[in-house]
């Protein structure tokens, strides 16, 4: 059984070591992508400090994104691709960085209580596919740092994952 680590969060590229470290262990051997993306999202709201969401949205059709599982408080369930960051990270096929959604044009506010978000691409042979969505209550809570470790995680994830029907 796994059992996830406590990991020093004061140098944030060897918190996400540890963390891919973890991921790597929790998902070896486990290729379905539902049950992957479950243990993903659980672990990084478990261990990624000032979170109140963290999540997998799925591409439906080329114009919609579909919710997937996560941890926090219910979420929207379809976001156009196009709106809102996970849409516009999607259109844009970039990760994005928004440090207040305040400021963010046509933000969609699925929980009031979230200030900053990181939204980054799910990606394979085929194309982006999804993204892995962050929101914290804090406003700047994600910095480069930790754009580049979630972009490993989802990178984990999307490798340790089957997507054949």
């Amino acid at each position: 059984m796994f059992a996830a680590q406590a990991i020093d969060i004061s140098d944030k590229a060897a918190f996400y070591r540890g963390l891919v470290k973890q991921l790597k262990a929790l998902l070896e051997g486990e290729h379905d992508s539902i049950a992957n993306a479950a243990n993903t999202a659980a672990l990084i709201f478990q261990m990624v400090p000032d979170l109140n969401w963290a999540g997998f949205y799925f591409l439906a059709s080329d114009e919609e994104l579909v919710l997937g599982p996560f941890q926090g408080k219910p979420a929207c369930v379809r976001i156009a691709v196009g709106q809102g960051v996970c849409g516009t990270a999607v259109e844009l096929g970039t990760s994005m960085l928004i440090k207040d959604v305040h400021d963010f044009p046509g933000h969609i506010a699925c929980d009031a209580a979230s200030r900053s978000e990181l939204v980054v691409l799910l990606e394979d042979e085929e194309g982006v596919f999804g993204v892995l969505d962050l929101d914290s209550p804090l406003p700047g809570r994600f910095d480069s740092a930790d754009q580049a470790g979630i972009e490993a995680l989802a990178a984990i994830y999307v490798a340790a994952s089957s997507f054949q029907d």
